[in-house]
């Protein structure tokens, strides 16, 4: 398919959300834009989350991750299951029993303001970040294939891609969100289906021999026991797997807000637990997909292009037939659609909510233009990551994601574990200090270790949270003070 073509199905389908975004944000107020006035049914929210959570670094970089990974991103899928059970039975509970719009409230009420602020302005680092890496792996894909073509420059199709976005979800906000995630999810999973079908028909594989011809590729090694000082032994993507669910989904104002806008913790609780066990699946999906890829490379004497996350669209477009295209480039839409737009959005929140300290229910025109100017603000500095990104290395995305979590999550899991699990204060004013310092010496322990051979992995999260932990608790004061309780 040609690129003009292609443009034409993106504008289709954008028009598709705008009508969505329309019938949803009509009387929307400052209470629909932060918890969708607690009226988001949890089914929908569950199967939205999919989308948000997966994104296109799922879509696109998990299925080229397998050349050099093979199937053992699979472990670290088991251990977010385990992280998102823990969600589901102990921060949920406590965030619907506090009655918090932003969950980062909670360390006010347990250890001060200092603390406060310090847990917000670690996630507005952390989802800036991983939102810009998200959306570059998008902006670069449809650079490679649309606007290179038309003779668009890369910043102008990253412009594009935010603008949007932003259009869409700058009034419904959260309430919004809910419904247009559930399209994205249901888009980018059909893309994925057809994709495998189409591949197994072109390398004349019938549907029964679709997970057999997987397993015998040479691509599903699974599970890695042997070498403790690889990144990809079993025990360290398991453990890593539970604490990046935790923290990047328990303690993310952005995956939270959607739970929060439930009717009440039993919905709530229900669409974690349904949203964990489908997930397993979902990944699975990718990932066979990801050795078919590979597989039909092979076959077809196509090149890997050097950036293996290029793969699966290059395949895609030139390969597979009219048909497939089109669904694949709405897939890859919708997948950049669902976790950048609720990312803008809980960037938003945390901002207007942890730093400049609106009330959530105020609708005046002052507050409307503050959450306005935020709204902006944060779409220009996602733009200008973006750009930066762009001068970076061949790792695939979805690497970048969770190391960048290691660092900038792990003092947040850090203050959470110290605040719930002890009754120990600690001196509000020291640590901001205790939180930059951590993640400094994870840092450092990483890059020696490397050096003798033994990869942490992402085992980088828990050390952070770990130090961040043991940092508290030397800060101890001799009162105890109670955590607050769920």
């Amino acid at each position: 398919m040609n690129a003009t073509s292609l443009l034409l199905i993106i504008a289709g389908y954008f028009i598709l959300l705008l009508f969505i975004s329309y019938l949803t944000s009509r009387g929307a107020d400052s209470k629909s834009f932060y918890v969708g006035n607690k009226q988001s049914p949890w089914y929908l929210v569950a199967f939205g989350m999919i989308g948000a959570s997966l994104s296109g670094v799922t879509f696109i970089s998990v299925p080229g991750w397998v050349d050099g990974s093979q199937f053992s991103y699979f472990q670290m899928v088991l251990g977010f299951w385990v992280g998102y059970f823990i969600i589901a039975t102990v921060l949920m509970p406590l965030y619907y029993s506090l009655n918090l719009t932003s969950i980062y409230t909670y360390l006010q009420q347990r250890f001060g303001n200092n603390a406060y602020k310090m847990g917000s302005i670690y996630f507005l680092i952390s989802r800036t970040a991983g939102a810009a890496l998200r959306l570059f792996l998008v902006a670069s894909v449809l650079q490679y294939l649309i606007f290179r073509e038309l003779g668009i420059p890369f910043a102008v199709t990253v412009a594009i891609t935010i603008i949007l976005i932003w259009i869409y979800t700058f009034r419904g906000g959260i309430k919004t969100i809910v419904w247009t995630d559930s399209l994205q999810t249901l888009a980018m999973l059909t893309a994925v289906v057809i994709a495998i079908f189409t591949i197994a028909n072109q390398l004349s594989i019938s549907p029964s021999e679709i997970i057999p011809t997987v397993k015998q590729s040479g691509y599903a090694k699974t599970f890695f026991f042997k070498d403790w000082s690889s990144g990809n032994h079993f025990v360290k993507q398991f453990v890593s797997g539970i604490f990046i669910a935790i923290a990047m989904t328990g303690l993310d104002q952005d995956m939270m807000q959607k739970n929060l806008s439930c009717k009440n913790i039993d919905d709530a609780k229900k669409n974690m637990l349904w949203f964990s066990t489908i997930l397993i699946f979902v990944n699975l999906l990718f990932l066979s997909l990801g050795a078919l890829l590979f597989l039909y490379a092979e076959e077809k004497g196509i090149s890997i292009p050097e950036k293996t996350d290029l793969l699966f669209p290059e395949i895609a477009k030139n390969h597979l037939g009219s048909f497939a295209a089109i669904v694949f480039f709405i897939g890859l839409i919708a997948a950049a659609y669902s976790s950048a737009d609720s990312a803008l959005t809980a960037l938003t929140t945390a901002f207007c909510i942890d730093i400049l300290n609106l009330n959530p229910e105020d609708s005046s025109k002052k507050a409307k233009r503050n959450r306005l100017a935020t709204h902006v603000g944060f779409s220009v500095l996602l733009f200008l990551i973006i750009l930066w990104a762009n001068t970076g290395n061949n790792e695939a995305v979805i690497a970048k994601i969770y190391t960048w979590a290691g660092y900038t999550y792990g003092p947040l899991l850090g203050l959470y574990a110290y605040g719930l699990f002890t009754k120990w204060t600690s001196n509000d004013k020291l640590i901001p200090i205790v939180c930059i310092v951590a993640p400094i010496l994870t840092f450092v322990l990483n890059s020696s270790l490397k050096k003798v051979g033994f990869d942490i992995g992402f085992l980088l999260l828990p050390l952070n949270g770990l130090l961040t932990f043991f940092g508290l608790w030397l800060l101890s004061l001799t009162k105890s003070k109670p955590a607050v309780s769920a």
